[in-house]
């Protein structure tokens, strides 16, 4: 049996997230990228929010690349197939589930600001007046449980509906209010359960009244999906409870005392969420809403630490200019490991000299390759067919792993990636794509004027197999801001690439790469599978193409420094 595989540090990178998380509030919110599969999740759950849970610190984590549930920070398993995530052709989640994913965290780690003190019910009344008019709405309540609103101040409507609230017979008893707070009854004095009762009911309360103002959108935000416009108000409507509890965490937090945090693994599933009633706006939507707001709180009063972790390569160029200007977040870009960094880790501890240089070459230097490849080698499959006298090598093994890849990973993620191709030919055949992006000259300017589906399919398989071939004849190494050539960016199938996640656009040196070596072996056997099951007149489409439209990336060739 071979050694436990082990999390080996990385001193620079944790170093800069612990510098940034030792604040208690900060202006900007930071977005840690990266392709898939350099250990970005891992370095989190594995090895700092440990750390980051220690009292006076408090940390919330929320995956939305996960199935909805409640996450421990203490539970380090990270799922492989996290590999072929939603991003692969997956099931993408519903908007509604990732939300309350987000509020749930951010709910509790309020209850724990409650229970220090940090938090009572003047600090969310004083908030939730901040921003809103909330007389009606405690109006309502007070006399949809049978109270008397009159005519009074704000303040003393607040201190009604909050007695109306706990004379309810579902907040009736201090008890139940004091487990929903800590999952157990509080030793406490007579005045501590009344400050935890009041607190907890304010933050009931206020809840109530933004689903108040919700409703009263309900119909403005349902025909806003059905024309497809934009209103900065109702984006930001929706996102109102999860960013009133963000304020108040943000003003909450001292030094030394109570310094709560938020890390938001794949953020990027939240602007892809499925959008399954009119409840909402659409994913995008509230995701750029949600964002602005965070960097608006940063900006004005400073914010609690928020880390974005993400393999979308989005946000390692393009959403600094969406949100902006290029500073607008705090950008930490990783890599994972250099193949020199990689030899002086695995080699002699994990895999031999031999080995090595057979997996440098095939499949480069990721953690996760590297993992899995390890696991599989001292698996007992592994073990009887090196023993059964066949002359198996390590060569082999390396081999049906690349196979793997092909099947697991690549092939699906290349259907997923026709998908898109095609939609966009239906988009541009009804008049959705800007003529901006038809310009003269662009391969992609005509999409099939059909609407019959094996025509849009054809078009998408050509478009894509052209684009491959334009990437292996420039060695897969495309700068994208050489000679200004951000075009590269408005090719469908760049798009298509970046977003089912086999591509990455890294900032800084600015290559759009395949995120491995081994998927890039991938994306050549794709291609060459696919020319070999082309008919004589398919052949001849993807020749003209090549030669009278065909993609050229040569000029964009850089010594690419992944390599």
């Amino acid at each position: 049996m071979g050694k436990a595989w082990k999390i080996i540090p990385r001193p620079l990178l944790e170093t800069i997230l612990n510098n940034h998380a030792q604040h208690h509030r900060v202006h900007q919110p930071l977005i840690v990228h990266g392709p898939r599969g350099v250990g970005k999740t891992t370095l989190f759950r594995c090895r700092l929010l440990d750390d980051w849970n220690k009292p006076p610190h408090l940390t919330g984590y929320v995956d939305f690349g996960l199935p909805s549930q409640d996450q421990q920070p203490q539970d380090h398993h990270i799922p492989w197939s996290s590999w072929c995530t939603i991003h692969s052709g997956g099931p993408a989640p519903s908007l509604l589930s990732l939300c309350a994913q987000l509020e749930r965290c951010l709910e509790s780690m309020v209850h724990a600001g409650v229970r220090l003190g940090s938090i009572g019910s003047h600090q969310v009344f004083s908030t939730l007046n901040k921003w809103h008019g909330i007389d009606t709405a405690l109006r309502r309540i007070i006399r949809s449980r049978g109270g008397k609103d009159g005519s009074a101040p704000t303040s003393v409507l607040w201190s009604r509906a909050i007695f109306a609230l706990g004379a309810d017979s579902h907040t009736r008893d201090t008890s139940n209010v004091l487990v929903g707070l800590e999952g157990k009854v509080a030793a406490a004095t007579r005045e501590e359960e009344a400050y935890y009762r009041e607190a907890a009911l304010s933050l009931r309360l206020a809840k109530e009244v933004i689903g108040i103002h919700q409703a009263w959108r309900a119909n403005a935000v349902a025909h806003l999906n059905r024309t497809g416009g934009f209103s900065r108000s109702l984006a930001n409507s929706v996102t109102d409870w999860p960013c009133l509890l963000v304020e108040l965490l943000s003003d909450a937090a001292e030094l030394d005392f109570f310094q709560p945090k938020l890390v938001i693994n794949n953020i990027d599933v939240l602007r892809r969420a499925i959008q399954s009633d009119d409840s909402t706006v659409s994913a995008a939507m509230y995701h750029d809403s949600l964002l602005w707001r965070l960097i608006a709180l940063g900006v004005n009063e400073k914010c609690l630490p928020v880390i974005l972790v993400t393999s979308d390569s989005y946000y390692s160029y393009r959403a600094f200019m969406d949100f902006g200007f290029p500073d607008i977040f705090i950008s930490r870009e990783t890599f994972g490991w250099s193949p020199p960094e990689a030899k002086m880790h695995m080699v002699t501890e994990f895999f031999s000299e031999p080995e090595w240089k057979v997996i440098a070459d095939v499949l480069g230097s990721s953690p996760r390759h590297l993992s899995e490849l390890y696991r599989l080698k001292h698996s007992p499959c592994y073990q009887r067919i090196m023993e059964d006298g066949r002359g198996n090598t390590f060569e082999d093994i390396v081999n049906a792993y690349i196979a793997y890849l092909q099947v697991t990973v690549v092939n699906p993620a290349m259907e997923s990636a026709l998908d898109i191709l095609q939609k966009f030919a239906f988009d541009a055949l009804n008049g959705r794509i800007s003529k901006d992006r038809l310009h003269f000259g662009a391969p992609w300017r005509h999409p099939p004027r059909t609407d019959n589906p094996n025509q849009r399919l054809k078009w998408a398989k050509l478009q894509l197999m052209d684009f491959i071939q334009s990437l292996v004849n420039a060695e897969f190494g495309v700068n994208y801001l050489a000679d200004s050539s951000l075009e590269i960016l408005d090719d469908p199938s760049t798009a298509a690439m970046l977003e089912v996640g086999l591509l990455y656009a890294q900032r800084d040196p600015s290559f759009i790469r395949p995120i491995t070596r081994g998927i890039e072996r991938c994306l050549v056997r794709w291609l060459v599978q696919q020319r070999l099951q082309l008919s004589f007149q398919e052949s001849l489409q993807f020749l003209l193409q090549r030669i009278i439209r065909g993609r050229s990336y040569r000029h964009l060739m850089k010594e690419a420094g992944y390599k």
